[in-house]
């Protein structure tokens, strides 16, 4: 028996980069998978399509998680089609990176409603059906930017960190109801995020980091994955920093 066979897991984020690498990981382990995504229909249905090739119940939902009451509607539909969710990754996130001086209320704004008022939204709808079963792993992706900062991020920096504190407070709430929470900071990874940056900077991430070169996608997939299993269940309230030895 795989470690999260009847165990129903929902990612946000779940189409691209680190949030599929999650999805398929998870799914490897036996987990049901409820893949929550945003706007790209076709990269849902090719995601939906691997998952069900490993073997496991799969759906995918198209869903604003800025917005509380599409979150509330996406919740309810992935229970009736697939069961209590135990396991719960706020993957989901957007950069919209600019100088503080030169940074609009507006970008402002959006980040903040996207990567920690999303993680509000779908948590605190996710929550009641974990604390009625009594089993839970809440696993934040947050960022080394959160950690020690970027130059031109002041935005999404400080909603990775605020994604750290969310997570050790609203650990110590839920220990006691045998639910988890963790978070897990990755590091500079290869996917469409940093794909564009220039040569140079890419060269100075791999300076910078002792591992000497970025991350990739399944590293922080598998950390995940840990983290959600019963292997991890005397772990709680923790920053798993992936990220190359880049922030220690």
């Amino acid at each position: 028996m795989k470690p999260l066979e009847g165990k129903v897991a929902l990612v946000t984020g779940a189409t691209r980069g680190i949030g599929r690498a999650i999805a398929l990981a998870l799914a490897e382990q036996g987990a049901a998978m409820a893949a929550v995504f945003s706007r790209n229909q076709a990269a849902a249905e090719t995601l939906r399509v691997e998952l069900g090739q490993l073997g496991v119940r799969a759906r995918t939902y198209a869903c604003d998680v800025a917005d509380a009451s599409q979150v509330r509607t996406t919740v309810d539909a992935v229970q009736q089609d697939l069961g209590a969710i135990s396991i719960l990754v706020n993957c989901a996130g957007i950069t919209r990176d600019r100088s503080f001086a030169k940074m609009t209320r507006a970008q402002w704004d959006e980040v903040i409603a996207v990567n920690l008022g999303g993680p509000f939204n779908i948590t605190q709808a996710v929550l009641p059906g974990m604390l009625e079963t009594g089993w839970g792993r809440i696993i934040n992706i947050s960022s080394v930017v959160g950690q020690c900062g970027n130059f031109g991020q002041t935005n999404y920096a400080a909603t990775k960190g605020g994604l750290i504190a969310f997570s050790l407070s609203l650990a110590k709430e839920l220990a006691r109801k045998n639910v988890t929470v963790n978070a897990v900071a990755p590091g500079f990874i290869e996917t469409d995020m940093t794909k564009d940056l220039a040569e140079s900077v890419k060269l100075a991430v791999n300076a910078g980091t002792p591992l000497g070169r970025f991350g990739k996608p399944e590293e922080i997939a598998a950390a995940v994955a840990f983290l959600a299993t019963p292997a991890a269940s005397y772990i709680t309230g923790q920053v798993l920093g992936v990220n190359g030895g880049m922030y220690m």
